[in-house]
């Protein structure tokens, strides 16, 4: 056959594939990727979320404990991972302890994934400072904030790398303190890492300075110190990566164990306050 012959042929193939790809074209519009769009950070979701939370005055007012801190506190509300399906997290152990079942405990988390210090500062800054105001509600008095903040900061690029976390967590403690000084603090060790490095330069010597603080003249009145470290690692003191989904945050599993360590720890500061208020409040003359 001659290459003229061809050309029909060929003629008709290139006005069939035409038409088939006409109807793509036509559907076009409909694509997501062709709409102008913000872009919507899981952190602006959570922000949004906390900030309708603490608008509701009515729940405000049941509220004993507030969370506070970044992705590890964030995440005790996630049941699936949004991220790799298959991953679970705290959402199980917190509506089980903390959503409002016992009373008492009813709590508010105010974690943000990603947030390191600076930005925690920010959004509980008041916003007559120029800050998002997360605790300015009159109706939220709770009975004690559950901190653990500061991991991020290590990832930062500030130098010397561990003044900076602590200082970072010195700073919220202060605030939150500023913000609300009738609460108590439940201040908590940052969990290990699976970077043997970091918790080396990091993490052991923060938590070490956080411990002193937490016993401190400043904070010794109102402080609780809790201790996460040791039912987080294995025999030779390396992150015990069952308890973990990604060498950082906690799995399900894991959110069991810092909730069995987390309601002893509130009970007896309970029990402790209570006694003190017996003892103070005693006025039978001495024998």
């Amino acid at each position: 056959m001659t290459p003229t012959r061809q050309l029909p042929g060929l003629l008709m193939a290139v006005l069939g594939a035409l038409s088939s790809v006409a109807p793509l074209r036509a559907i076009a519009a409909d694509f997501v990727s062709t709409k102008p769009a913000p872009r919507i950070e899981y952190w602006q979701q959570r922000q949004a979320t906390i900030d309708a939370q603490v608008a509701d005055s009515a729940h405000l007012a049941a509220v004993k404990l507030v969370f506070v801190g970044d992705s590890i506190t964030d995440f005790w509300l996630l049941g699936d991972d949004p991220w790799i399906p298959g991953r679970l997290h705290g959402r199980k152990i917190w509506d089980e302890s903390f959503g409002g079942t016992v009373p008492e405990n009813l709590a508010l988390n105010i974690g943000i994934s990603g947030d390191r210090t600076e930005h925690l500062l920010y959004r509980i800054q008041p916003k007559v400072q120029g800050g998002l105001g997360q605790l300015d509600s009159p109706a939220l008095a709770p009975e004690f904030f559950i901190l653990m903040v500061g991991i991020n900061n290590s990832y930062a690029a500030e130098s010397p790398v561990a003044d900076s976390v602590y200082e970072g967590v010195l700073a919220v403690m202060r605030a939150l303190h500023a913000r609300k000084p009738q609460a108590r603090l439940l201040l908590q060790s940052i969990l290990p890492t699976s970077e043997p490095a970091r918790d080396a330069a990091v993490v052991r010597p923060v938590n070490a300075r956080l411990a002193a603080l937490a016993q401190s003249a400043e904070f010794a009145p109102f402080t609780v110190w809790l201790d996460l470290t040791p039912s987080f690692v294995d025999a030779q003191g390396r992150q015990d990566h069952r308890l973990f989904v990604d060498g950082l945050h906690p799995s399900e599993a894991g959110y069991r164990v810092w909730r069995d360590q987390l309601l002893p720890t509130l009970r007896a500061a309970r029990a402790q306050e209570r006694w003190h208020e017996t003892v103070g409040n005693d006025q039978s003359p001495l024998p």
